[in-house]
């Protein structure tokens, strides 16, 4: 059952539900149901045949605390979201062993689309840090997502220079990796702080200078430098 739900294997699936001897809840040694697995691939007929099994717990998790929400957020996998999300005990924003929910995955992997279904719904927190103090703006930045930065940017609860437990605010990381598209996006609000430290002192334009990155050098030389005449 694990490897045809994993496969997308729907006639499988539906002959071995058949088996009185075979279980559609079976996780393997990572605690992974056929239905996690067939999220996570974003089998869309193996999941609703699996989500119609009475005794499929449609928001189990895995060792790693991500659930089937999780893992369809995760790999962009729409249909998956939205058929999950149509499950009252499904939790949309149920947070894994790091504190990441859906949408913070979402966010770090680009998907635009999920992170707007998720951000559709009133019970996800856009600003929800994971045990690192992360927010998905965050992850979103650091990465390069610069769609999902600015869809992100959206909800005013959202602040765009939240530090994490580091200090680390989201330019700062978007300057460490070279996202100067992000950056650029980020010095467009009037919040964000182009110059902020983290606990060690550092701003966003050392990490830049640091890492080689040259475009985001140039985006935050000048600001940073009339900071440093004015103070």
């Amino acid at each position: 059952m694990w490897h045809a739900a994993s496969n997308g294997c729907k006639g499988v699936v539906e002959i071995l539900l058949g088996r009185e001897e075979v279980g559609p809840t079976s996780p393997d040694f990572a605690h992974q149901t056929p239905l996690l697995v067939a999220a996570q691939n974003g089998h869309e007929g193996v999941v609703k045949i699996l989500l119609g099994q009475e005794e499929v717990n449609s928001d189990r998790p895995n060792n790693s605390g991500l659930t089937p929400l999780a893992v369809a957020a995760t790999g962009g996998h729409e249909g998956v979201v939205k058929m999950l999300l149509g499950r009252k005990e499904v939790s949309t924003d149920r947070p894994n062993n790091y504190g990441q929910t859906p949408l913070s995955y979402a966010a770090s992997a680009g998907y635009e689309g999920v992170v707007k279904i998720l951000l559709g719904r009133e019970e996800v927190k856009p600003d929800m840090p994971d045990n690192g103090g992360r927010i998905p703006l965050s992850r979103a930045a650091q990465n390069g997502r610069e769609g999902v930065v600015k869809i992100l940017l959206g909800p005013e609860e959202v602040n765009p220079d939240k530090p994490d437990n580091r200090g680390r605010t989201p330019l700062s990381h978007a300057a460490q990796d070279g996202r100067d598209g992000v950056a650029k996006v980020l010095l467009g609000r009037e919040e964000v702080t182009p110059d902020k430290l983290d606990y060690w002192g550092r701003t966003p334009l050392m990490f830049a200078t640091t890492h080689h990155h040259p475009r985001v050098i140039v985006l935050l030389q000048p600001r940073e430098a009339i900071a440093y005449n004015t103070s």
